[in-house]
Order: C-alpha cells, then structure tokens, then sequence
C-alpha cells in the first residue's frame, strides 16, 4: 500500500489503520504528487490512497501520470472534498473508488479489499451529490479558465485581455457559467464552482 497525503498526521493514522490488518502493509508514503508518482514506479504497491488537494503537483494530475504508465493501477481517492465535477474528474482518469476523509477505519479496510477484488466503492455523501446535479450542464474549459479569474478578483476586460478575447466573449460566457451554476451573482458563481470542484480554492 502506498499512501499519499500532505499532512503526516493522517498519513501516520492511515498506517496505523491498514497495519492492523495482518494480511496489509504501508510499504511507502508521499507527501505531494510528485513523490506519489516516483513512489509508485519504485514499489509497484497494489494500491494506492491518495489526497487530491496538494502542493505543487495535485492528486488528479498524479492519477493521471500514473495510470498513463500503468494502466492497471488501483487507486483509491481519499479527500475531504465530494464535489461531484471533482469525482467525476478522478474517476474519468481511473480512480477506481472515492471516499472521503470522514470514513470510518473499517469502510476505509472494505473499500481496499473491495478495489482488490475490483469493485469500485463511493462514499455515500459522494453519490447523493453527484445523483443531485444529474442532468446539469458541466462548465467547459473556456468558461473555467473565465471563472479562475474572476475568482482572482479581475475585471472583464482584464479578463478579456489575459485571454485574448473580447469583452463581448467574456460576457456571453459569464452569462452562460451563471445559468449553468444557478448563481446569484460572480461572488457565488465562484464558490459554486469551487464546491462542485470545477476549481480549487486557492485557483
């Protein structure tokens, strides 16, 4: 097992969670994504737990590199945000369960042995978000890379200017990214964004 956190103190009580079953092991730990992925290549584990919100090289972007060059690799995501985009994301890139961070040590246990045996598990909490926004539209990567500067506090024509794009466009696309989102105004399109994990806080 390898296991994939920024904050030692959970990564210490994962170990000690999977350790006491006598049939699994830790065989390595990582910080941040980087260190996953050169991990991964070192040990070969049978599985990995991995955080998705990290410093520098994120928990996605691990996944990816990974299942790139092994197609095969069991993953568990184990976050603290649901976020339906979020998980949808983590799947599409060949997470094989989702859980979160409020799991008990024995979903935790069943959820590995489960991915061993190939069985995809969610978090409940994951599920009924994800079966909530059922039938609404995703935002596109254009009307994203918008968001993340509205989010930094920018202007439309600033924003227009960083994107090489008339204000016209960045207009029609806020328009477009409200209706999508149900917000109120930028402020909430932003946290809805951020919630639904179409961003990260610290975008």
């Amino acid at each position: 097992m390898l296991v994939v956190d920024d904050h030692p103190v959970m990564r210490d009580g994962l170990r000690a969670v999977i350790e006491q079953e006598p049939d699994m092991e830790v065989v390595g730990e990582a910080a941040d994504g980087r260190e996953a992925i050169g991990q991964f290549q070192k040990l070969f584990p049978d599985v990995m737990l991995i955080d998705l919100q990290m410093p520098e090289v994120d928990g996605l972007q691990a996944i990816t590199t990974i299942r790139s060059e092994f197609p095969d690799a069991t993953i568990i995501v184990l976050t603290t945000f649901p976020g339906d985009a979020r998980v949808v994301r983590a799947f599409t890139l060949g997470a094989t369960s989702y859980l979160l961070k409020t799991a008990r040590r024995d979903e935790i246990i069943k959820a590995i042995r489960g991915a061993l045996a190939g069985r995809h598990t969610m978090a409940p909490e994951v599920a009924q978000e994800i079966a909530s926004y059922t039938g609404h539209e995703a935002l596109t990567e254009r009307e994203i890379d918008v968001l993340r500067l509205v989010a930094k506090g920018r202007s439309n024509r600033e924003i227009a200017d960083a994107l090489c794009i008339s204000e016209d466009t960045v207009k029609a696309r806020m328009k477009s990214i409200m209706g999508k989102l149900g917000a109120e105004d930028r402020t909430h399109a932003v946290m809805i964004a951020i919630r639904r994990g179409f961003m990260d806080s610290q975008t």
